[in-house]
């Protein structure tokens, strides 16, 4: 029994492979934007919790996170775009790390 506990204990980390092969720019288009609006989604979701607990609150950092996203969308947009043009497929490759926390 100790020994399973120990063995439970020496896991780190966890990883969880979410995409992994070729699509097309269509199909890696919806794949990464579905990724990046689910984050947005969740940190808009952190800031109006916070809003509704005190009105005054500073959501400067979720609103930060929050352009960056935007950004990283739009990029992500522009680029598979290009690839489009070019007639190319793209590989994905995401892997969700997970570590506890220091």
């Amino acid at each position: 029994m100790k020994t399973q506990e120990l063995d439970k204990a020496k896991v780190s980390t966890q990883k969880i492979q979410l995409v992994k092969g070729e699509f097309t720019p269509s199909e890696a288009l919806d794949i990464v934007r579905s990724l990046i609006d689910e984050k947005i989604n969740f940190h808009k979701i952190q800031r109006l919790q916070l809003w509704e607990g005190n009105h005054a609150c500073n959501t400067n950092q979720l609103d930060g996170r929050i352009k960056e996203l935007e950004l990283e969308k739009e990029k992500t947009r522009e680029f598979i775009a290009e690839m489009r043009t070019q007639g190319k497929n793209l590989m994905i490759n995401g892997v969700l790390e997970i570590k506890i926390a220091n």
